[in-house]
């Protein structure tokens, strides 16, 4: 959750063992960044490294290793595996369930966004 002058704003997460902060922190920054659309920000194609000890058997700590959606390009895939990445290009909509609310502070109105991945998640309001 994130505050301005002491109130939330923006509460956003997701579902996902060692990636859950990966994603969730991808997103974040994407708004951060001036990214307006919170659904833009949420539908971004994603990515998560393997790279830091896991939590859980049988994964194992891979350095190097990233892991992308194929919505970031060829020509991104093909430019980390010139730096020394193994990259693995997973299935298109396949990482992460991010959804989010966001309030304006200004306005209070409230925006909410859910990404399409794995068909698990909508914003709803009235």
């Amino acid at each position: 959750m994130t505050r301005e002058d002491g109130e939330a704003v923006l509460a956003i997460g997701t579902p996902g063992g060692d990636q859950q902060d990966q994603w969730t922190t991808t997103a974040l920054l994407r708004v951060l960044n001036g990214v307006d659309d919170l659904q833009e920000a949420l539908d971004t194609p994603m990515f998560h490294t393997n790279a830091f000890p896991s939590s859980f058997h049988p994964r194992e700590t891979v350095p190097g290793d990233l892991v992308v959606e194929p919505g970031v390009g060829e020509e991104v895939v093909d430019d980390l595996r010139r730096r020394g990445h193994r990259v693995q290009v997973a299935q298109e909509w396949s990482l992460g369930r991010l959804a989010a609310v966001a309030r304006d502070p200004e306005s209070g109105e409230l925006r909410a966004a859910a990404d399409p991945r794995g068909a698990q998640g909508y914003a709803a309001g009235r």
